[in-house]
């Protein structure tokens, strides 16, 4: 494997716990039998089997020194450079733009990128000077990141909603709304029409408060996505929490019913992408989206209801820092040219401003409760059942040198945000398996022999994958025995396909019939056997970049573990 995969393995790592905690472990127990999964007592008999076929050993116990303090959020964030300029500027006097996707990327989704690039040839000056504009493609809760650790700032943000420009200013950084409304947005709950029509017969009206009541009832299988990274799912989160409560959204009421409802939530994605994804499966009855996207996807025309809740996305538009007067006036100027009716034809062309009516009924929200809102949601989600998950990782000699130093720096990083409620194995895996960490609570002591079972992996040899998640299911299955109630979890870090040991035919049945999503990460590699792991439980695969994996590792860990 060529060097290019050694950044793999961090990648491998970051994705893993990422997507870990964004797909959702409950969404796999929704499958029915295929043709290879076996009964309970069958797949009893087939692990302990296949396990005895395998050489594996148990290393022993090495303990590395921890570091106490907090990860600062600015040493993971990549260099901004990771973020791509959508348009950039034409002239020596300009402003830089953080935009969101949905209006900053390609074809119908970018929008904002015509309209800039239309401003720069307006010859518009400042002070008798040209002017222009440079954007830059950044999700909004990333963005909110880089501008409160102070990492990177621009001049200027425009965020989906203004909860996270509300975030900002809760920070303590300098921000200033220019423009409420760059383009009209809204984001909304899709229903498929059967089931909306089900619950319009039983409540008389679709909101979110019914909506909600549903799913607590078990009524409704919905997804919705990640409150720390998206727009909508920040949305989603107080939207709910106000409905339980309008007097007091962080109060013991609103606590017991989002407790209630969240234990009925089979999926949760890290981004409206992934959560597009999974609903094309069928599984969901209900999911988030932004308007936007809901009238730009033909296959959701037909067959889905649109119901609309929480803030609107109309996409304001801030200045950010302590910004220079000039600066100040080709914002200015920017949001002024953005109103122009042709341009907000443009935006209609291309799914904006299609529910111009719709006003939420909430109060405008306090910024103080927004970081609360995410923090209680972190502790509530799972309710009392914590995580089970064994780490695979891939030490065969393409590994060695900087993939596998890199994979370790990941996972150092990583590792403190795991939870303390939960329980963590490590395994290793070339020609054979290695038992670096049996499954324990992520104690002290057991956070000192994780990083001592980094510390300590070498690489070499061949790549035996599915020997690595055999040992660690029969790890898992050992310690469901021991405590029912917990969440399991796989992540496999790999950046090859697999040369040793056992197939994925051979042990696709005990995937299927344990029904333990696995997720897997690839950097630049051929990881189509990797993809068929994961979809089988309905888990993800990613082949990612490792310039940005330690902060993706701390997202996907701050949220999931």
């Amino acid at each position: 494997m060529g060097k290019g995969k050694a950044f793999f393995v961090l990648a491998t790592i970051a994705v893993v716990v990422f997507i870990i905690v964004y797909a959702g472990v409950n969404l796999t127990s929704n499958l029915g039998k295929s043709k290879t999964e076996i009964s309970s007592e069958d797949a009893a008999k087939k692990l302990n089997k296949v396990y005895g076929n395998i050489s594996v050993t148990t290393a022993e116990p090495v303990k590395g020194q921890i570091d106490l303090d907090p990860v600062a959020i600015g040493d993971s964030l990549p260099d901004i450079s990771k973020y791509p300029i959508s348009v950039q500027n034409t002239t020596d006097s300009f402003v830089e733009i953080f935009s969101s996707p949905e209006k900053a990327g390609t074809g119908i989704d970018g929008w904002l990128n015509e309209v800039a690039e239309e401003f720069n040839k307006s010859n518009t000056t400042v002070n008798g000077m040209p002017v222009s504009v440079k954007i830059r493609n950044i999700a909004s809760g990333t963005a909110k990141d880089y501008i409160i650790s102070g990492k990177y700032v621009p001049d200027a943000f425009t965020p989906s909603n203004e909860l996270w420009g509300e975030m900002v200013k809760e920070s303590g950084a300098n921000i200033e709304l220019v423009s409420k409304r760059l383009t009209g947005n809204v984001t909304g709950v899709v229903t498929k029409k059967a089931k909306y029509d089900e619950l319009i017969k039983k409540y008389g009206s679709l909101n979110l408060k019914t909506l909600t009541d549903a799913i607590a009832a078990n009524e409704l299988a919905m997804g919705y996505t990640d409150p720390f990274a998206s727009s909508t799912g920040l949305n989603f989160l107080v939207t709910a929490l106000r409905t339980f409560d309008s007097s007091d959204m962080l109060g013991e009421k609103a606590v017991q019913e989002f407790e209630k409802f969240q234990a009925n939530v089979p999926f949760i994605a890290s981004t409206t992408i992934q959560m597009r994804d999974a609903a094309k499966s069928g599984m969901l009855d209900a999911f988030v989206l932004e308007y936007q996207t809901f009238v730009n996807a033909a296959d959701l025309k037909s067959g889905y209801v649109f119901t609309p809740f929480g803030v609107r996305h109309d996409s304001p538009l801030y200045a950010v820092g302590n910004v220079p007067q000039e600066k100040q006036d080709i914002i200015k100027a920017f949001a002024e040219f953005v109103e122009q009716e042709k341009y907000q034809s443009l935006a209609e062309k291309k799914g904006f401003n299609g529910l111009n009516d719709y006003q939420s009924e909430m109060d405008a929200i306090e910024s103080s409760l927004l970081p609360s809102a995410q923090k209680l949601w972190k502790e509530k989600k799972d309710g009392n059942k914590p995580v089970a998950a064994v780490f695979v990782a891939d030490v065969s000699g393409s590994m060695d040198g900087e993939p596998l130093n890199r994979l370790k720096e990941s996972l150092l990083t990583g590792q403190k945000y795991l939870g303390r409620d939960n329980s963590i194995g490590f395994v290793s895996y070339s020609d054979s398996v290695s038992i670096n960490l049996p499954i324990a609570k992520y104690d002290t002591n057991q956070q000192s022999m994780f990083v001592g079972a980094i510390n300590s992996l070498q690489a070499s040899g061949g790549t035996a994958t599915f020997d690595g998640i055999v040992v660690a299911m029969k790890m898992l299955q050992d310690e469901i025995a021991l405590n029912p109630d917990v969440k399991p979890i796989i992540f496999v870090l790999s950046d090859g396909e697999t040369n040793k040991g056992h197939s994925l035919d051979d042990i696709r049945g005990l995937i299927e019939s344990y029904k333990i999503p696995v997720y897997t990460i690839g950097y630049n590699a051929d990881i189509q056997a990797l993809q068929s792991i994961s979809s089988i439980n309905e888990a993800a695969s990613i082949n990612a970049d490792t310039d940005d994996v330690v902060y993706k590792i701390g997202q996907l860990l701050n949220v999931q573990m």
